[in-house]
């Protein structure tokens, strides 16, 4: 078979990574680079930390407006898909690489895998929401990572293409953990710490609700690693961080010392999707930042605490939250095995 896959953002380089390996030792893969995300530390560091081949093509779209970046991705796309006809396109999660190249393949009947599928957030305030959807209704064949993700495609009419495999990113973590253990990456905090990452519009974009946030994270008294973006940091003031000696401010972290770090924390405090997925594979408590989640079934496990912080219980509920003893493996092994065993299946 021939399988091109298309990545842009940070988490799909990550997941790319252990698919690659096994799809390359049975079949021909072709990599395509959308370049949604273009900083260095947000591409070529992953490509070269995980191993993975370099892409074969890089579309070069930049930053813009969802309509502009998706449909510059779009045009740049078509051309290539219709040329190299694979068998298979695999797209990744909810970004607009993503809804891109669903749109593209399902014109030119070219048939699309969408990994981690079915996943919901009920929030069609999320642009990620409306890509997910999007996808997962153009897709041919739906790689699940989750009982609930099923549950979702029975909902929406997808059974009859819906797969549970279990979650890409238990084989992607596991690579980086060995690679991370290679390079003797060390964590840049003393235990114990928590580690903080903040990103989404509603948390970061107003300076007066990020302020409210760090300030009552500071109150928790335990010393907190927060890698920031430097659009981040352009809004935290002097003030505000001369009132957070809690909290140790760096630059991005590339994703191997970033899981080194997580593996370390004690704790991980988030409003990313993703990493209250790694927390939980990395046998973390996680407190997520947000009004709702994708992974309901970490908050269902009691290994995640929903935590708005607008809730009147911000931030005196993360002190009070301890996980249970018990935990579940949620989200699979082999996964990447068997995504490639389920393409040759439906060929």
């Amino acid at each position: 078979m021939k399988i091109i896959q298309l990545v842009g953002a940070r988490p799909q380089f990550v997941k790319l990574a252990p698919v690659s390996k096994v799809i390359r030792a049975q079949h021909q893969e072709l990599i395509i680079h959308s370049g949604q995300h273009y900083d260095y530390q947000m591409n070529e560091v992953f490509f070269k930390q995980m191993e993975i081949p370099q892409p074969d093509y890089y579309l070069n779209v930049g930053s813009g407006s969802h309509g502009v970046q998706t449909a510059g991705i779009l045009s740049a796309l078509e051309p290539i898909l219709a040329d190299e006809d694979p068998d298979w396109l695999l797209v990744y999660g909810d970004t607009n690489t993503t809804l891109a190249g669903a749109l593209a393949a399902s014109k030119l009947g070219i048939r699309i895998a969408h990994i981690e599928a079915c996943l919901r957030s009920f929030n069609r305030e999320m642009p990620e929401e409306i890509n997910r959807i999007v996808a997962d209704h153009l897709s041919d064949l739906l790689l699940v990572p989750t009982q609930t993700g099923m549950e979702n495609a029975k909902t929406e009419g997808l059974m009859d293409k819906a797969h549970l495999v279990g979650d890409v990113m238990t084989d992607s973590l596991a690579l980086g953990l060995a690679a991370s253990g290679k390079n003797n990456i060390q964590p840049q905090a003393e235990a114990p710490f928590s580690l903080l990452t903040l990103h989404r519009p509603y948390n970061v974009d107003d300076p007066e609700s990020l302020r409210h946030i760090l300030m009552g994270l500071n109150t928790l008294n335990t010393n907190i690693l927060f890698p920031v973006h430097p659009r981040t940091l352009r809004l935290i003031d002097e003030d505000t961080k001369r009132s957070c000696p809690n909290i140790r401010f760096i630059e991005p972290l590339g994703y191997l010392d970033f899981i080194a770090n997580m593996a370390a924390a004690q704790m991980v405090l988030t409003d990313s999707g993703g990493i209250q997925k790694e927390a939980y594979i990395l046998g973390k408590p996680c407190v997520t930042l947000r009004t709702e989640t994708e992974w309901v079934e970490t908050v269902d496990s009691g290994w995640n605490l929903l935590l708005p912080p607008a809730d009147a219980s911000f931030p005196a509920a993360i002190r009070d939250f301890t996980p249970p003893s018990v935990h579940p493996a949620l989200f699979g092994e082999r996964v990447s095995q068997k995504i490639v065993e389920l393409l040759e299946a439906h060929s």
